[in-house]
């Protein structure tokens, strides 16, 4: 748990404007700023921050708080969460004191969730560079429709082989736990497996088959789901698949790209 004396440096130190100014583009109206809300879809600004009142209200949809609000709506965490998110950007250092057993099982989790997401880019991206097939067929598309290689690593586009238990089954083997291969939707639970039982190996299959790979990520650059494009010619497959709704994805707020043109843009907009 943070510390209250903690908690309040953290608040002093995160300026309303500074913190919402990492999201969205904003432009000064007399003592306020103002913005699109990027809670809804807007066209005229109605976002509102106050730095005197170190808050932020939407008159559009309604939406208001502080700075630990925002980061809390906007990455969809929890509120120790979100003033450890605060606490790295002001670099504060956190010194918690315990924790119950119940508090550190479900952080933990969540943070399992992040490294298996990380592994899995990893993963497909390094079976595309040193694997016969998907240099020939993952790479090779990438290539023949004009991607360089400079955005392909920047990107960290990947390719899934046919095997639908290789993912699964090369995590499970390098000690990623097959319930959070399925809660990250990377595996799915076979029909074979016994509800209220452990969910082993032989339970889970890939939901990727020979399909190249695009990592989605947060605004703070984790990889918290992926995109397949299929490579075959089968029609009764799905074309493109997404990963489902996580504890970490939440596709109706995650733009695609947004962490890798995020402050390029806010420079443009900085010296326009």
């Amino acid at each position: 748990m943070i510390p209250k004396d903690t908690i309040d440096k953290i608040i002093d130190a995160a300026r309303i404007e500074d913190v919402v100014g990492d999201f969205i583009t904003l432009k000064k109206r007399g003592a306020n700023f103002l913005g699109l809300c990027p809670f809804h879809g807007e066209k005229t600004p109605s976002f509102t921050v106050s730095p005197a009142k170190g808050i932020y209200k939407c008159f559009g949809c309604g939406k208001a708080g502080t700075s630990v609000n925002f980061i809390m709506d906007s990455q969809q965490l929890s509120y120790p969460e979100a003033l450890r998110w605060l606490a790295k950007k002001y670099s504060i250092e956190i010194v918690e004191r315990e924790i119950s057993v119940e508090e550190r099982a479900a952080q933990t989790e969540k943070e399992s969730l992040y490294i298996v997401m990380q592994y899995a880019q990893r993963y497909f991206t390094d079976n595309m560079y040193n694997n016969d097939m998907g240099r020939s067929i993952g790479l090779g598309y990438f290539v023949e429709r004009g991607f360089s290689q400079d955005i392909i690593k920047k990107f960290q586009l990947g390719y899934s082989s046919e095997d639908k238990y290789a993912l699964s089954r090369e995590a499970v083997k390098n000690s990623y736990k097959p319930e959070y291969l399925v809660k990250t939707g990377l595996s799915i639970l076979s029909n074979q497996h016994v509800e209220g039982t452990p969910i082993t190996e032989k339970d889970i299959f890939d939901r990727y088959q020979n399909r190249v790979m695009f990592p989605i990520h947060d605004v703070g650059g984790r990889v918290i789901g992926f995109g397949g494009r299929i490579l075959g010619s089968d029609k009764k497959m799905a074309k493109y698949i997404n990963s489902p709704q996580t504890d970490i994805y939440d596709k109706s707020k995650v733009l695609y790209g947004l962490w890798f043109a995020k402050k390029p843009f806010r420079k443009k907009i900085m010296y326009s």
